[in-house]
């Protein structure tokens, strides 16, 4: 590790996350059942094996090509920590987002998903280059918008289902929300599936370029 060497402004701004983020996980301490997250049906959810295999195949990939994109901030161990990240937490992140602009969830819900987001698309990243590189990325705010993107893009897709009777769509439209898929069939899903897997591939093959 080196030695760690920082504007003045990074220290104010990692104070201001870090504080976010403790609230966020005392929020979640105190009242958990408010948070669908944390409940055995959400792990449910993430659990269906086209999900599994879907962010086996992603994780791999990106985590295996990320030293060879010419991009020095990214290696296997953020790539790695951030795919994980990002499947244990979009799904629920973009179905946050959605029912809150419903008025079916509240505030603090909100606020749990923006830290979600912001810790595995954004904050994540920028703490373990200050350790591993002594200073704040330079691409940390380019970052935010780059990795968003993509977190979007795999909660949406993880958040794909086939329901009877109404053919695919996002789990999070439905009142049962966060239910596991009604089918692992992941044939019913694959067109609709598809964009996402494209905007993840994109992103890839835009650093080689």
């Amino acid at each position: 590790m080196n030695k760690i060497t920082l504007e003045p402004f990074f220290y104010w701004y990692i104070a201001a996350w870090f504080s976010l983020c403790v609230t966020a996980i005392v929020l979640c301490m105190r009242d958990p059942a408010s948070f669908s997250f944390t409940s055995p049906q959400y792990r449910r959810f993430l659990g269906v094996p086209w999900k599994l295999v879907t962010f086996a195949i992603a994780a791999t990939a990106m985590t295996v090509v990320a030293p060879y994109t010419g991009d020095p901030t990214w290696d296997y161990v953020d790539a790695a920590f951030m795919s994980i990240l990002t499947f244990a937490g979009a799904p629920w992140v973009v179905g946050t987002l959605y029912l809150f602009a419903r008025r079916k969830e509240g505030g603090k819900q909100l606020y749990v998903a923006f830290c979600l987001w912001m810790f595995s698309a954004s904050w994540s990243y920028d703490i373990y280059l200050v350790f591993r590189d002594g200073a704040y990325p330079l691409t940390w705010f380019a970052n935010i918008f780059a990795s968003s993107v993509l977190y979007i893009s795999a909660g949406l897709l993880w958040s794909l289902d086939w329901r009877p009777g109404r053919g695919t769509t996002f789990s999070f439209l439905e009142s049962d929300w966060p239910a596991a898929s009604a089918t692992s069939v992941f044939t019913k899903l694959f067109w609709v599936a598809l964009p996402f897997f494209v905007i993840g591939v994109g992103s890839i093959l835009y650093f080689f370029i």
